[in-house]
This record gives structure tokens, C-alpha cells and sequence, in this order.
């Protein structure tokens, strides 16, 4: 497995080498810093801990976690993930170079909140007539049975909180790899606004 942090710059499109134009999101990931191993003998399972965009005032973190830092000799951060990948040590730095053109990428976020939003928006209800005197425009209608069960079942479609939560997509293409820039295209949307915080992974 090899995986990445990275923070959504934002959409643009580009020419593909047959003349069409390719929708694409661009990434900027990494460098990321590998601050702790996990291992069988001490931790139960087998992971690296990463850490992405350096913390420019070390007061913002707690003793504890800027001890982890200190410890491993590396700047603070401010976004720690846990990825099931070996062969990397405390100190060693993740770039975008471990990805090439035409790798296929999962890439997981929090996505945009919604707020509160009603059943036709959250859960694509048809509702009801919008005229002669319709007094079932918007609404959810019937939520349950009668006497059996006398409670409405896990499940039921209502109004809520909609968005702000985790979203994984999964086979997207890499276009294109900018090492310099620490930026990677992938093709099509991601999860997330601009500047949320991404997991890019290939297995």
C-alpha cells in the first residue's frame, strides 16, 4: 500500500493527448513526515503514522503530542493518519513521487456540510402536488405503521443533518504528477471544499 496526505487546491480541467478536455482536481500532497511506527510486538497490528502541514506555533499542541515530535526529531504537524504500509522508518519524508501518471487512487474526505435539510433534498422525495390548495408540498408524509410497531423504523427517511461526513471514492485516475509543486491531478471530483484535508491511497 502506498498512501499520502494531501489538501484539496481545487477543480480545473485539462487537454488529454487526444484533444478532449479532462475535469480534474488538483492535490496538493505532501511532503509528510512519518512520526510514529506501529508494530505487532508493541502496538497489535502493523502501520505508519503520518503527518501533514507543519504547525507554525508549537503552543497550539499539548505537551503529549509535541513530545511525539520532539521525540522523533521532526517539525510538529497538524494532521496525524495511520495507513497500513511497511518498509518506512521514524523521520523518513512521504512525497508525491511514490504516485506516477495513470495510477488508480481511492481518495477519502469529509464532505461538505449541508446543514439542515428536508426529506426532498437529503433523501430525493418527490413530495407532493405545488398547487390547488396541496397542503403536501414539501412535506415527509406518513413516518410509520399503526398499533404494530407504534414506533418508526431504523432507517426512515427524514429530514436531518445533511453532509460533513467521511466520503471515500474509489478508482480515480491519476493524470498527472508535479513533483516540484508537490501536487498530484486526479480525474474527476473529490470529496470536500478547498483546503480539506485528503487520504489519497493505492493498494
Amino acid at each position: 500500500m502506498r498512501a499520502i496526505l494531501g489538501r484539496k487546491v481545487g477543480m480545473t480541467q485539462i487537454f488529454g493527448e487526444d484533444g478532449r478536455i479532462i475535469p480534474v482536481t488538483v492535490i496538493e500532497a505532501g511532503p509528510c513526515w512519518v512520526v510514529q511506527i506501529r508494530s505487532k510486538e508493541k502496538d497489535g497490528y502493523e502501520a505508519v503514522q503520518l503527518g501533514f502541514q507543519e504547525v507554525k506555533k508549537e503552543k497550539n499542541l499539548s505537551k503529549p503530542i509535541l513530545g511525539i515530535f520532539k521525540k522523533a526529531g521532526i517539525p510538529p504537524c497538524k494532521v496525524l493518519r495511520e495507513f497500513k504500509m511497511t518498509g518506512f522508518n521514524v523521520g523518513d519524508k512521504v512525497t508525491v513521487d511514490i504516485f506516477s501518471k495513470g495510477d488508480i487512487v481511492s481518495v477519502s474526505g469529509v464532505s461538505k456540510g449541508k446543514g439542515y435539510q428536508g426529506v426532498m433534498k437529503r433523501h430525493n422525495f418527490k413530495g407532493g402536488p405545488d398547487t390547488h390548495g396541496s397542503m403536501f408540498n414539501r412535506a415527509p408524509g406518513s413516518i410509520g405503521a399503526s398499533s404494530f410497531p407504534s414506533r418508526v423504523w431504523k432507517g426512515k427517511g427524514m429530514a436531518g443533518h445533511m453532509g460533513n461526513e467521511s466520503v471515500t471514492v474509489k478508482n480515480i485516475k491519476v493524470i498527472d504528477v508535479i513533483p516540484e509543486q508537490n501536487l498530484i491531478l486526479v480525474k474527476g471530483a473529490v470529496p470536500g471544499g478547498e483546503n480539506g484535508i485528503l487520504e489519497i491511497w493505492k493498494v
